[in-house]
């Protein structure tokens, strides 16, 4: 009897751990974001071996002003991680503090700006917004498909 509590109690912890990368599916696919003449586009790979490719490009016009490579991945110590690398920069790691339904919040409060980054859907909508820890001096871009 106390073999199978113990297999029970391993399933149910098993079963309440949190998901890889692959909870992030909904992101995958090609968004765009239009205020004006002013264009940002975000594009994601879907999950494939606990890690998703996405790039980034901004501009006004017909001329692009900045570019973004970004991964989210598993970590050697397991966590997983939003890494940007705005404009060729060296990356800088995001660790995810929440994320559940069609959210996730990354975070990493010793860098400058930003240092939470979040994405949600709502509805056929992908929101994104970067702001301080404290959700000061935030900016959302709200990406919808292109057509």
């Amino acid at each position: 009897m106390r073999t199978a509590a113990i297999i029970g109690a391993g399933l149910l912890l098993m079963a309440a751990a949190p998901e890889g990368v692959e909870q992030f599916g909904w992101m995958s696919g090609a968004w765009v974001s239009r205020d004006g003449d002013e264009w940002t586009e975000e594009y994601w790979t879907p999950p494939r071996g606990d890690i998703m490719i996405g790039a980034g490009l901004s501009g006004k016009g017909d001329a692009a002003s900045s570019f973004e490579h970004m991964r989210i991945m598993a970590g050697v110590d397991g966590v997983v991680a939003f890494h940007g690398m705005p404009n060729g920069a060296p990356a800088v790691r995001f660790v995810l503090v929440r994320s559940g339904g069609k959210e996730a919040v990354f975070e990493n409060p010793a860098h400058d700006y930003p240092q939470r980054i979040s994405y949600r859907m709502e509805g056929e909508t992908l929101v994104a917004t970067t702001s301080l820890i404290d959700g000061g001096k935030a900016r959302s871009w709200t990406y919808r498909r292109p057509e």
